[in-house]
């Protein structure tokens, strides 16, 4: 029996009592072909907020044609996507991981709204990647993720720069290393056009995760957002969505568990963004899997580090792009071992099948064999210990420093800690605390590149450590720990730690400790009480109420008991 491939349209198009909704898309220049076809929608983050989004209005024109082409009726819609890069080192910062779950809130209300029997999500800036896949996992009506592209490299005195470069700059000028000028052509030289920022950051590390769990084509992630090479891929986009509603291939059936530990693979494999260890989990849970820090942590530890990618290594994305893309990357995990060849595809093959014909590309170091791997295990390490009982991350890709021992220097927010850094009030040997900025705390757990790039700038880098339970960008470096939970709001250890307690870090072991006694520990937490919260309505209000922790993917999608809520006395 074929398919019903206007299972969900039908529902608006159908019968003489939707003479009024056909009324409706008739004032909108669909016929009754377009009306007798399935409808489908193409959701982008375009915007003018963000060079990552500016490409993306022709792309999906540009997938739209295909679909057409292809015997469906595309329905284009928009959802909003922050720029982290704007709106980091302020108040705006607390924005970002709550965009992530109003983009896949705002997509499954339109697709349940408006009846689609399947859609196309694009999306360029960091949180509006997994956004886009956490709503398919929700949904799970046929569908396929498409990444708008990274941006092209800055050149700047014959070197390639990256948005990184710039807030790192800020730091360098700060302490007199370069001039005003400097600054000033760095500025203008880093950013060439539109992309999502450059090198192994969170957008680009969330693109490989994409190709690696199988929900967006095999190559199609690598390409930069200006290559006019795109087309033939928006041409795919278009005839695959289609097949996927004949062979009725949904979200689930391709993001499985197995598929999950692909995605981890690829960020250990690449020094990807610590954000993953936040999206991983959180997608995995809009899927019904659960997919925790101790999954993430074994794979991140059996999986070798071989792709030479900024921040912690010499190349950006556009170079992966050079020597074959992200295919190649996974072939060799497969090689290896490390790779579920079985895994469904959103091509309707397997990576066993997709991968078949892939091979590394000689005279090149961007990815290297795995003999040559940068390091033999992945470049994200999760930290545990008396300071983080349910977990801190760190990105290890490119330290060559992997213990630590200071007294901890605290601040209570991300603008008191940057303020010290400008005048200079951070030495060589401290370690610097940044807290109540976690998923409730902040709310909205800001990443801080200002302080960490600043850090660097001023050479302080690698001298000093930096724990916060907030986190940070893809474009973060330095002994610099994030994620620290539970964190300081709840009255996690981190919010009990004093000016001069000395911290001990050991990325080797896996361990973030405060020397103090557990009976001290237990005597600050009975004199803790928590701050007022910085927000008491709008929506950083309500996240602060619905978020959980940052070790679960700091989710707000809470699926209940109904039957335990029933089964609960009156009042």
């Amino acid at each position: 029996m074929k398919p019903d491939l206007k299972k969900q349209s039908k529902t608006i198009t159908s019968g003489p009592e939707r003479a009024p909704h056909r009324a409706f898309h008739r004032a909108m220049g669909l016929g009754d072909k377009e009306l007798s076809q399935p409808f489908i929608g193409v959701a982008s983050t375009w915007n003018e907020a963000t060079p990552c989004n500016l490409t993306l209005k022709d792309q999906a024109y540009a997938i739209k044609k295909s679909i057409i082409s292809n015997g469906g009726t595309p329905r284009e819609f928009v959802t909003i996507s922050v720029s982290d890069g704007i709106a980091m080192g302020h108040e705006g910062m607390k924005s970002s991981l709550v965009s992530r779950e109003i983009i896949a809130d705002s997509v499954e209300l339109m697709m349940r709204a408006h009846c689609y029997d399947g859609w196309v999500g694009i999306a360029g800036c960091d949180k509006s990647l997994p956004g886009m896949m956490m709503a398919m996992a929700r949904l799970n009506l046929p569908a396929i993720f498409l990444y708008g592209g990274t941006i092209m490299p800055g050149k700047y005195k014959g070197k390639d720069l990256t948005i990184v470069d710039v807030y790192e700059a800020v730091g360098e000028h700060n302490v007199g290393k370069i001039s005003d000028e400097e600054l000033y052509q760095i500025e203008c030289n880093a950013c060439p056009g539109a992309g999502s920022c450059g090198g192994q950051f969170t957008a680009n590390t969330m693109a490989c995760v994409a190709e690696a769990i199988g929900i967006a084509l095999l190559g199609s992630s690598s390409y930069p957002a200006v290559d006019p090479d795109r087309a033939k891929i928006h041409k795919i986009v278009g005839e695959r969505i289609m097949h996927l509603l004949k062979e009725e291939i949904c979200p689930r059936d391709i993001m499985t568990k197995k598929a999950f530990e692909n995605a981890a693979r690829i960020v250990a494999a690449t020094g990807g963004s610590t954000n993953a260890v936040l999206h991983l989990p959180a997608m995995a849970h809009e899927a019904g899997i659960k997919f925790s820090l101790e999954d993430l942590d074994k794979i991140f530890q059996e999986t070798p580090y071989f792709v030479d990618l900024k921040p912690g290594g010499k190349y950006v994305a556009y170079d992966v792009h050079k020597v074959g893309g992200i295919p190649v990357i996974l072939k060799q995990l497969l090689d290896i071992g490390l790779l579920h060849g079985d895994c469904l595809t959103v091509s309707g093959k397997t990576h066993n099948e997709n991968l078949k014909n892939i091979k590394l590309t000689p005279n090149q170091d961007v990815i290297l064999p795995i003999e040559k791997s940068l390091n033999k295990t992945g470049g994200v390490k999760i930290l545990k210990g008396n300071l983080a009982p349910d977990g801190a991350v760190i990105k290890v890709a490119g330290l060559k420093k992997l213990t630590y021992r200071g007294p901890a220097k605290i601040f209570n927010s991300e603008q008191d800690c940057f303020e010290a850094i400008i005048e200079k009030k951070i030495k060589p040997g401290d370690v610097v605390v940044i807290r109540y900025e976690g998923p409730k705390g902040g709310p909205g757990m800001r990443e801080m590149l200002s302080v960490t790039a600043a850090l660097y700038g001023q050479g302080l880098g690698t001298e000093c450590a930096l724990i916060t339970d907030g986190r940070f960008s893809g474009g973060t470096r330095g002994l610099m720990i994030g994620h620290v939970s539970p964190e300081a709001y709840v009255g996690g250890p981190i919010a009990l730690i004093q000016d001069g307690d000395i911290i001990e870090i050991n990325a080797e072991k896996g361990t973030i400790s405060v020397e103090l006694p557990y009976s001290e520990l237990k005597q600050r937490k009975s004199k803790w009480s928590p701050p007022k919260p910085n927000y008491t309505s709008g929506v950083l209000a309500k996240y602060a109420k619905l978020v959980g922790s940052a070790r679960d993917g700091a989710v707000t999608n809470l699926k209940l008991d109904v039957e335990a809520l029933h089964a609960m006395p009156l009042p």
